[in-house]
């Protein structure tokens, strides 16, 4: 199976990145699937079903969220609606609505497991996302109910992230951060055949301060002060991610490659 990934999408500009590239990138990679991480695609913060739909039109299969997934009102009854769309899957039971995690059928009838889990360093305390993961591991075993298994691990500390990585290593196909808008270079496969990389970086203007227009923050940091809303750069976006191809008898990864497409950063792909 050949799985893209490609990092949160931070506003217009990402989605325009996403509407621009991601079709191409579906047709020169003969891709099965492709997740996209869209915690900050309406207005750097949140998700719309407007906003939701220009990304699945793109070509996106699945969205995961994170942190900022009920920065819009609606999307907490979207999210009901809406299987394509998962936000973190360590809630408490009952305390938010929608899914974390969800098997879905390719048309040839392999399946694929995904899943979006919340870190805690640094982050919004959820509950102990290791326990959570595993939950959803043991439920729908790789190989055996699932053909492949992408974790979407959305948090802040490096250290947590590539502890994860080694905790879900040969029972995922893949297991990548996202969070921190910027693309690590340690994209590898793991000794026990599970993909990783610690951040797949955003979809968005890199002439910004992640992914927003830098006079705000850099006000914050030097005044200490609020004069007004983070609002998205608008330059031209640059699509990061990676792209995984799976053994299809085993679910493991055979090679993950890196995105960069468009925009500042060195091209990748």
């Amino acid at each position: 199976m050949r799985i893209g990934f490609l990092g949160d999408v931070v506003g217009k500009t990402g989605r325009e990145g996403i509407i621009d590239h991601l079709p191409g990138l579906r047709d020169r990679h003969s891709l099965d699937f492709v997740i996209v991480n869209a915690e900050n695609a309406a207005g750097g913060f949140g998700i719309t079903e407007r906003t939701a739909n220009e990304l699945y039109d793109a070509g996106a299969d699945v969205l995961t969220l994170g942190n900022h997934a009920w920065d819009q009102n609606e999307a907490l009854t979207y999210i009901e609606r809406e299987p394509r769309l998962l936000r973190p899957v360590n809630y408490p039971e009952g305390a938010a609505p929608g899914r974390g995690a969800s098997l879905y059928d390719l048309p040839d009838g392999r399946r694929i497991l995904v899943m979006n889990v919340m870190l805690r360093l640094y982050m919004q305390p959820l509950e102990d996302p290791f326990a959570a993961v595993d939950r959803e591991l043991n439920a729908a075993p790789l190989g055996a109910v699932a053909d492949a298994i992408v974790v979407d691990m959305h948090g802040e500390a490096t250290s947590e992230k590539m502890a994860m990585g080694v905790y879900c290593d040969g029972r995922a196909s893949l297991v990548v951060g996202t969070h921190t808008h910027v693309p690590t270079a340690d994209h590898r496969i793991l000794a026990g055949g599970t993909a990783y990389q610690t951040d797949a970086g955003m979809c968005g203007d890199y002439d910004s301060v992640i992914g927003m227009d830098k006079e705000e923050p850099l006000n914050r940091f030097v005044t200490h002060m609020r004069s007004s809303r983070f609002q998205p750069a608008t330059g031209e976006s640059t699509v990061c991610g990676l792209i995984i191809e799976t053994d299809d008898s085993t679910g493991l990864a055979t090679s993950c490659e890196p995105v960069r497409v468009g925009g500042v950063l060195a091209p990748a792909e």
